[in-house]
C-alpha cells in the first residue's frame, strides 16, 4: 500500500474518530455523568458523616464544565487518537487476514481493540467512580492499567501470529481457534498473577459501582462500534469505489476483487 493511500485512511481514520466520539460522549453524558454525580454525593455523604464537613474546596473547574465541554473534550480527543491509530492497524491488516474485504477488515480490527485495550482491563481493573481508590496509589493503579493494555495488545498478536502458522496445517478456521484459545489462556493467567486493585470501600453503594462500571464499558463499547462501521465505510470508498458505487446504487455491495495489501 503506497503512502498517499495510507495517509489518506489516516486522515479518515480521525475522522471517524471524531464521529465515534460524538456517539460516545452522547451516551457518556445521559448514562455516565449521573452515576458520577451519585458517586460525589456519596463520598460528600461520607465526608459529613466522618466530621470532614465545613466549606467546600473551591473548584478550579465547575462540575458542570467537567460534565460537558471537558467531557467532550476528552472523549473526542480519545475518539481522534484512536480512530487514527485503527486505520494504521487497518492498512497493515488488509490482505493479511484473508479475503476480507475493507468493511469486514475495518470491523474485525475495531473488534480486536475493543477486547484487547478495553475489554481485557476492564476485567481486572474495571473503571471506578470518585470515592473509590486510595488517592496515594493512583500512579501505581495508572501503571497497572497501561501494562494490562500493552499485555491484550501483544497477547492478541501472538495469538494472530500463531494462528497464521498453524492454518496451512489445521486450517483456518481450527487454527483461529487455537489462537483464541491461546489467547484466552494468557490473558487468564495475567488476571490472575497481576497484583489486585484498591478494594472497594464496604459501604459504597455496590448499585451506584455497578451502573457506573457497566456505563463505562458501554460507552467504550459504542465507541469502537461506531469506529469500526465508519471507517470500513470511509476505507472501502477509499480502496474499492466501483465496490462502493455499486452499494449506493443497489443498496448492496458488488462482487470485485479483494483487497490485498503490498
Amino acid at each position: 500500500m503506497n503512502s498517499a493511500t495510507v495517509r489518506t485512511l489516516l486522515v479518515r481514520g480521525m475522522i471517524a474518530g471524531v464521529f465515534a466520539g460524538l456517539l460516545a460522549f452522547g451516551l457518556a453524558y445521559l448514562i455516565g455523568e449521573p452515576q458520577v454525580d451519585a458517586a460525589i454525593a456519596v463520598e460528600e455523604s461520607a465526608s459529613h458523616a466522618h466530621g470532614h464537613g465545613g466549606e467546600p474546596a473551591e473548584e478550579l473547574v465547575s462540575r458542570a464544565v467537567q460534565s460537558t465541554a471537558g467531557l467532550a473534550t476528552a472523549v473526542l480527543v480519545y475518539g481522534t487518537a484512536l480512530g487514527g491509530i485503527t486505520a494504521l492497524a487497518l492498512c497493515f491488516a488488509l490482505g493479511r487476514v484473508g479475503a476480507l474485504r475493507s468493511r469486514a477488515t475495518a470491523a474485525l480490527v475495531a473488534l480486536g481493540g475493543f477486547v484487547t485495550v478495553a475489554l481485557v482491563p476492564f476485567l481486572k481493573y474495571p473503571a471506578n467512580p470518585p470515592a473509590v481508590g486510595d488517592p496515594d496509589t493512583l500512579n501505581q493503579r495508572t501503571a497497572l492499567y497501561f501494562l494490562m493494555i500493552a499485555l491484550g495488545v501483544l497477547l492478541a498478536v501472538g495469538a494472530a501470529l500463531l494462528g497464521r502458522k498453524l492454518a496451512p496445517r489445521w486450517g483456518n478456521w481450527y487454527a483461529t481457534v487455537a489462537g483464541c484459545a491461546a489467547f484466552t489462556a494468557a490473558v487468564g493467567l495475567a488476571l490472575a498473577f497481576l497484583p489486585a486493585g484498591d478494594p472497594i470501600p464496604h459501604d459504597f453503594p455496590a448499585d451506584v459501582l455497578w451502573q457506573f462500571r457497566l456505563a463505562s464499558l458501554g460507552v467504550q463499547a459504542l465507541l469502537w462500534t461506531a469506529l469500526g462501521l465508519i471507517l470500513g465505510h470511509l476505507a472501502q470508498r477509499v480502496l474499492e469505489p466501483a465496490a462502493f458505487t455499486a452499494a449506493a446504487t443497489t443498496g448492496d455491495t458488488a462482487p470485485g476483487a479483494s483487497v490485498t495489501a503490498h
